[in-house]
Parts: structure tokens; sequence; C-alpha cells
């Protein structure tokens, strides 16, 4: 069964999947991910929009060094998109980047949140958030 990166992180998966911020009592102001600890007592928890623009990107096109844990070692390592997706009137949030085609990936194009297993422990896959360009196929 799959699991969550963390907790507080998001709910859901697929399409329905919805990223968890805090809107700062006093100020109004969003921060993502949503506060833990002390701090969280001033915020109350709010879902991010499901759509966004890119922003900004690159592609990861080597295995990252330790503490990186995802999936594969340096001969099978795939290649993936990291980058900036703004939410309108929301956030600019950091986060993986699936395609079909990495390649196809352009500032601006309309993205859409899913999930994806980045990579696997003793209790199966463990899930991120991650945008996809609209028009493909969320993941789970």
């Amino acid at each position: 069964m799959a699991r969550k990166v963390a907790e507080g992180l998001f709910h859901g998966e697929g399409d329905s999947t919805r990223l968890l911020a805090g809107r700062h009592r006093e100020t109004g102001r969003l921060r993502f991910p949503l506060p833990t600890g002390p701090d969280r007592e001033y915020y109350d928890e709010v879902e991010l929009s499901p759509r966004g623009k890119l922003w900004s990107y690159t592609i990861q096109r080597f295995r990252p060094k330790t503490p990186f844990n995802g999936r594969g070692d340096d001969a099978d390592f795939k290649p993936y998109g990291v980058g900036y997706v703004e939410l309108p009137g929301e956030l600019i949030v950091e986060s993986r980047l699936v395609a079909n085609d990495l390649s196809t990936l352009k500032i601006g194009q309309p993205m859409h949140i899913t999930t994806e297993a980045y990579r696997d422990d003793e209790n199966g896959p463990v899930l991120t958030y991650a945008f996809a360009p609209d028009g493909e196929e969320s993941r789970a």
C-alpha cells in the first residue's frame, strides 16, 4: 500500500491531490507547506489550487548525491523535472514535474497536481506530490 512522504503536506492521490498550506490568521499570508510545531497555532489549513502554470524548471539528468533516496541507482536512474509552479493568486511552489516527454515542458504551460511514487520502502511505494502538463493523465 502506498504511503505519503510526509503527513500534512498533501492529501489525496492523482487528480484528487491537494497541497495543504497555512493561512496566517492575522496577515492572511499563505505559507507552504502548512507550518508544524509551535507556529502551527497561528495558521488555518487551506487547500491550494490543483492547477497552475509552469514558472521555471530544470531537468535533473543525474542521480543526486546522498541524502537523495529516490528510485534507482546510477545505472538505472531516470531523469525527472523539478521546477516552480505558480498557483494564481496563491503561491509559487517547488515541485517534481512529471511528463510523458520532459522535452515538451515550457514556461507558462498549464499544469495540474498529481502524485508520483518516487521510491519504495519496506511497506511499498512512497508518494510525493508532483505537477504534470494539462492534457496528460495524472499518476497515482
